[in-house]
């Protein structure tokens, strides 16, 4: 067989391969045709309608708006998309912008005001597309799902909800003085109420989730008959070893020496060839945005608000990531694969064993020969990077072609409306009642929020200045990517090695400041692998967008889960095109292993 022939038929493998995987079925929560008005016409209370333009309640001007959304969604075309209404209006008849004829520029009725600084733009979606694309490798965009979120009136999303909520008030609570913190002891209290964490809820989650039991459900019981949620629990992921050691993986602390040995893993410095990066992050103010009505309501209807960070006076300019509003930054400007491209960087430096059914792991004196553009450096270093697209289309299908999801900030603006709005708005708002009850009282999240905003002020306080991106919640785009690129490297390395430096297992934690990691080894129950602090890493990248309040805990680990899914087919496929015979054993999600 010549090799143009044999290329094709491998391409033609992979390819049948792809397509024998079972293609499901995709489910929404129903919410989106549920929920209607009293003229019978649906209103989208619980779906994602940020951009389209809102009235002076926050609902939408008019619901054919959406319509043509979902419709244009369905297309991809482009010119679908230029016709929308989007934006606070006016709008002209036909729905485009009018237009400032000294500027040429919309007109932009904004509700509040931006003095000094000028008004802002409007902004438009992202990437509403990307479901509809087909890729050469790996599963379809459409072939991987994820079960339908939780429901609007569901105790699950009281429970994620209020878990957001607790996250905003402890932003600022540096990770080292979580054992002693008021805030976060308060938060564990709180949540361990809720019914969800409940241990006693028994067989009464039966039926969740239309017969799909979610995510939360999954989750560990967090507390005991009421009582507070662990320490060791609070605010992290699920998946094997998050709950052990510290709550940063050591992968967004460490470093990994650099040429010559130059630097010591604490002082943070990951070497890129020649040059080397600081886990050091920016440090941004203690503000939280989109606390008032007018500015709220001018985000839901698309204001262009990003880049308006505030950056805190007489403070240095990095630290280590020390405090949830750190993670939230790094989730806000990070290169979304970067944190596992620099993962696998310190594994390289600290000569972490690779998979041992993987070819070249003998001595080169044995094998005559080592790994490098198949099996080496550059293989695993393109390999991390490359499934982060593919979870990306994966999980734009879901977000924008079957669940279109309201983000944490809207669901905060209806508890707004259902402290304040009229009896109709109530009334329209009435699968909130019992979430409503749930945070009510002083000592509870509603106390919390009346003493953060003022009094009936349920708005969630957000870590950024636009709020959540222009593209609706489940799943979510760091968590897809998070769960993909994390598996390509459970698969690659000996995911059973304990960290080591010089030999010695290590753990750290930054002090309160974050000027210094702290040894904190000694404290371990249990060393930290390669496998469970991978598994932090994601929990960290993707929890911190729920620092920030832009994404619900069921987006993180469904989606985490659906990243796992692409990553798996891509090491399918690609195994078909090598000539060496290998395997790799992969631990997933739920503690249980693959073979590839």
């Amino acid at each position: 067989m010549n090799r143009r022939t044999e290329s094709l038929q491998r391409r033609r493998s992979a390819a049948e391969m792809a397509a024998a995987r079972p293609h499901p079925t995709h489910h929404n929560n129903g919410d989106e045709q549920r929920l209607r008005g009293d003229d019978g016409r649906p209103t989208y209370a619980a779906n994602f309608t940020k951009c389209l333009p809102h009235d002076a309640d926050g609902f939408l001007q008019n619901p054919d708006d959406y319509t043509e959304w979902v419709r244009a969604i369905g297309t991809g075309d482009p010119r679908d998309f230029a016709a929308l209404r989007i934006g606070p209006g006016p709008h002209q008849p036909n729905g485009d912008f009018q237009y400032n004829a000294a500027t040429g520029r919309p007109v932009l009725t904004w509700a509040a005001s931006y003095a000094p600084d000028p008004d802002p733009d409007v902004r438009g979606w992202e990437s509403p597309g990307a479901g509809l694309t087909f890729d050469l490798e790996g599963p379809d965009a459409a072939s991987v799902t994820m079960p339908p979120a939780p429901s609007i009136d569901s105790q699950e999303l009281i429970a994620e909800m209020g878990e957001v909520y607790q996250m905003a008030f402890c932003r600022d609570v540096p990770f080292a003085d979580w054992p002693a913190s008021s805030a976060i002891n308060d938060a564990r209290a709180s949540l361990g109420r809720l019914f969800w964490f409940r241990a006693d809820r028994g067989d009464r989650l039966d039926g969740a989730t239309d017969g799909l039991v979610s995510s939360l459900a999954r989750r560990r019981i967090l507390s005991q008959t009421g009582g507070a949620v662990p320490l060791q629990k609070v605010f992290r992921g699920v998946t094997p070893g998050v709950d052990v050691g510290p709550y940063l993986s050591q992968f967004m602390l460490i470093g990994n020496g650099g040429l010559g040995d130059v630097h010591a893993i604490t002082d943070g410095k990951i070497a890129y060839g020649s040059i080397t990066i600081d886990q050091r992050v920016r440090i941004v103010a203690d503000t939280d945005y989109m606390t008032n009505w007018a500015h709220f309501l001018d985000v839901q209807n698309g204001a262009k608000t990003n880049g308006r960070d505030a950056y805190g006076p007489g403070k240095p300019e990095y630290r280590f990531i020390s405090r949830g509003r750190d993670l939230a930054t790094y989730v806000h400007h990070d290169a979304l694969y970067e944190a596992y491209l620099n993962a696998c960087l310190i594994l390289l430096g600290m000569n972490a064993p690779v998979d041992p059914g993987l070819p070249f792991v003998r001595e080169d004196y044995i094998d005559k020969q080592s790994g490098f553009a198949q099996f080496g450096g550059p293989h695993i270093l393109t390999l991390v990077c490359e499934v982060a697209t593919r979870a990306l289309k994966a999980v734009r299908y879901q977000k924008y072609n079957t669940h279109r999801r309201l983000r944490p900030e809207a669901l905060g603006g209806w508890m707004y409306q259902r402290r304040n709005g009229s009896g109709a708005v109530v009334e329209r708002l009435r699968e909130l009642a019992n979430m409503e009850l749930a945070y009510a009282g002083t000592s509870g999240i509603g106390g919390k929020l009346d003493a953060a905003n003022g009094a009936d002020n349920w708005l969630l306080p957000m870590a950024f200045p636009e709020g959540s991106p222009a593209h609706p919640s489940y799943g979510a785009g760091h968590a897809a990517v998070a769960g993909a690129c994390v598996t390509i490297l459970k698969a690659w390395f000996d995911h059973g090695w304990t960290l080591r430096d010089g030999g010695a297992p290590i753990a750290y934690e930054p002090d309160a400041a974050g000027s210094a990691l702290v040894d904190v080894s000694g404290t371990l129950t249990r060393p930290l692998t390669v496998e469970g602090e991978l598994n932090k890493l994601a929990a960290n990248i993707a929890v911190g967008r729920d620092w920030a309040g832009v994404h619900y805990y069921t987006d993180y680990f469904e989606s985490f889960k659906l990243g796992e899914q692409v990553a798996l087919g891509v090491l399918e496929e690609q195994k078909l095109t090598y000539s060496e015979a290998f395997s790799m054993t992969v631990p997933l999600h739920d503690g249980t292993t693959v073979q590839i």
